[in-house]
């Protein structure tokens, strides 16, 4: 059933539509409240001047893949720098590159990432990561022996010449932690290109073009809340999204293939140890010491009873020992993991 609106509702439509609305490109969020003061309902405009090239279907293996990539990297920035955070996924969207841009400051440092998978040809667009100032100082604190405390600054705040040698080393650990994060769906390498101060002059990126842009929220020791924004170009996010689809593609037609005897040939010239046990006992050591040549000990098993065979400590059969062309042999009559498997099958 369509929701109704009311006449407050009513009445900003009109407003929003006599001020001409939002200029074209622009994703404003609309606000709009109930008669009775109750909660309010946000409203995301869609901008049909610029239509979603990515299905949500994708936009649904972009939020898994950055989970995974959340949790790995919560698990070593911890370990590596003793450090209570936590990492999650704030929200993915798919959006211009202008937007990303204004969002960034004009002083903040952005890297720039390149992607390559090893049996592929190499993508020259790369994908960008800005991480805030608080946090890297924080890292930074840590990494010299600083105490706990949460090192916060304001907006618009520059690195030192050796706050930005050591700012290059922390992005490294975020951006090893991106190939683990791919690694349930691809093996692709990501590899630091850059460090960049000013985003408008990178022009590997028109500033028209479509782009995801993942946002982190990092909890740091319950005390601050610091975020890491990620931008993946369109042209990136095809070239990744069609690796994924042909290892898929690959996986589909793996399941279905007979690959019996292509295992078995692999395996047939495998060298496998062979041990014939016609019985077990146990002695004192003091019997041991007292034996002599010539002594007889009692196996309490008969000497046509069956031998058990071991094919790499696993007993696989089971026979009578006897001799074969002048030399010990056993003759096989059953194989005992066949029976095994019966038996479980007459239990379950």
């Amino acid at each position: 059933m369509a929701d109704v609106l009311s006449q407050s509702q009513i009445d900003e439509l009109l407003n929003a539509m006599k001020n001409g609305g939002d200029s074209p490109g622009e994703k404003a969020e609309e606000t709009s409240q109930k008669d009775n003061g109750k909660q309010e309902i946000k409203y995301t405009k869609y901008d049909f001047y610029s239509p979603r090239k990515f299905t949500k279907e994708k936009m649904k293996l972009l939020n898994s893949i950055f989970e995974n990539y959340a949790r790995i990297l919560t698990s070593q920035i911890n370990g590596v720098f003793r450090i209570m955070t936590d990492t999650t996924v704030m929200e993915i969207q798919e959006r211009r590159y202008y937007e990303f841009v204004n969002e960034v400051g004009d002083n903040d440092s952005v890297t720039l990432v390149s992607a390559e998978a090893p049996d592929s040809s190499r993508n020259n667009i790369p994908l960008m990561i800005n991480i805030s100032p608080g946090l890297v100082l924080t890292l930074i604190s840590h990494m010299l022996g600083g105490g706990d405390e949460i090192i916060r600054v304001e907006n618009g705040y520059r690195y030192s010449d050796v706050e930005k040698a050591l700012y290059r080393r922390i992005c490294r650990y975020y951006i090893s932690a991106l190939r683990d994060g791919f690694s349930n769906y691809l093996s692709i390498d990501f590899n630091m290109e850059r460090v960049e101060e000013n985003l408008s002059m990178v022009q590997d990126v028109g500033l028209d073009e479509t782009v995801a842009t993942i946002l982190l929220n990092v909890d740091v020791s319950g005390m601050a809340s610091e975020k890491i924004k990620i931008c993946i170009p369109g042209t990136l996010l095809e070239y990744l999204f069609h690796l994924i689809d042909s290892r898929k593609h690959m996986g589909r037609g793996a399941v279905y293939e007979n690959n019996r005897d292509i295992i078995l040939e692999s395996l047939k010239d495998s060298k496998m140890t062979v041990t014939g046990l016609l019985a077990k006992v146990e002695l004192d050591l003091n019997d041991i010491y007292h034996l002599h040549p010539g002594d007889v000990i009692d196996l309490n098993h008969s000497q046509n009873g069956e031998v058990k065979l071991f094919v790499e400590k696993q007993a696989w059969f089971a026979g009578k020992m006897g001799t074969y062309k002048k030399n010990m042999a056993i003759q096989i009559n059953r194989r005992l993991i066949e029976e095994s498997e019966t038996q479980k099958e007459k239990i379950e």
